[in-house]
């Protein structure tokens, strides 16, 4: 029989492309997902194949969750509240949807059997490194965002249940991700307004942040991979690219392919918003001895989301 694999967060952006990749690799995948800020049109690939099945279901509603565990042999955690700029503003949302829901999921793992996860985390949690590139092993400073100290107390309880109930963990630590089914982060901003007004475009920061983006797809493989390969009790994995570039930097790119030269206004300051780090630069080296490498570099990544959400404008009315 295929191996079952469960996805949450299975309708957003990097859970619905993971599900396709998944499914293509001979997986029987059982989706779970909310609906909150997923989106049913990413599924309609997956909802089409016999292996795939879709719970909706909140992971913070824990009646009825051990059973959609049961016989997977790996939980890909991707659910999660994933708008940090709106931390201080909601400060419980961080906490309910990002380490109480992983805590759920844990503890419907534990119950059902399942002792595999592997968990998107975030480089936010490095906080403003001093140490860049920064590697899977340099220290902690204070947490800038409430997303990243909420990611890092998921990281804590996944390694207690990996020390305590024998669980096998695959932790990867994300720079943003971008790519088709893209629906949140400054590029998706910038295209939404632009497609609104193509003469005007507003920059929260003075755009002189150091940004670093990996495309969905190469993420996808380097899950795929780390899960194969690194065996490890807890692995903690960074995954980005070489380098950074300017919010500027891309600003020009995504001007450039949409063929528009608007007026821009800048908010001002080295952070776009409370939380913001300014400059996330990650080592990879771990992930890269494993054999993975990325296909597309930071603005070849840009370029292929702002096509699809050139061809994708709906989008931005569901982000509405």
């Amino acid at each position: 029989m295929k191996p079952l694999a469960v996805v949450t967060g299975c309708a957003g952006f990097i859970g619905s492309n993971l599900c396709d990749r998944l499914l293509s690799a001979g997986y029987r995948v059982r989706g779970i997902d909310n609906f909150a800020t997923g989106q049913r049109r990413f599924l309609d690939r997956a909802v089409t194949q016999p292996a795939f099945e879709l719970r909706e279901h909140d992971l913070l509603d824990q009646c009825g969750l051990d059973e959609a565990f049961v016989g997977a042999e790996t939980v890909f955690h991707l659910a999660a509240n994933a708008d940090v700029r709106f931390g201080t503003e909601r400060p419980r949302k961080d906490l309910e949807q990002n380490t109480i829901a992983t805590f759920n999921v844990l503890e419907a793992m534990r119950r059902s059997g399942c002792s595999r996860i592997a968990f998107s985390s975030t480089g936010s949690i490095y906080g403003d490194a001093t140490l860049v590139p920064t590697p899977e092993d340099a220290p902690f400073p204070v947490q800038t965002s409430l997303y990243g100290a909420s990611k890092l107390a998921c990281e804590g309880l996944i390694a207690a249940y990996c020390e305590g109930f024998g669980f096998r963990s695959w932790i990867f630590r994300f720079v943003s991700i971008l790519g088709e089914r893209y629906t949140h982060g400054h590029v998706f901003d910038f295209c939404k307004q632009l497609h609104g007004d193509p003469t005007t475009l507003r920059v929260l920061g003075d755009g002189s942040q150091r940004k670093s983006y990996l495309y969905v797809q190469d993420c996808i493989d380097a899950i795929l991979v780390a899960i194969r390969s690194a065996d490890h009790r807890v692995n903690i994995i960074n995954l980005g690219v070489d380098g950074t570039c300017r919010v500027t930097d891309s600003i020009r790119w995504i001007c450039e392919e949409l063929g528009v030269q608007p007026r821009i206004s800048y908010a001002g300051g080295d952070r776009g918003w409370v939380g913001d780090t300014p400059l996330i630069h990650l080592a990879t080296d771990r992930i890269r001895s494993l054999g993975w490498t990325p296909r597309l570099s930071i603005q070849q990544g840009i370029v292929q989301t702002v096509r699809y959400l050139q061809a994708n404008d709906w989008v931005f009315e569901e982000r509405r």
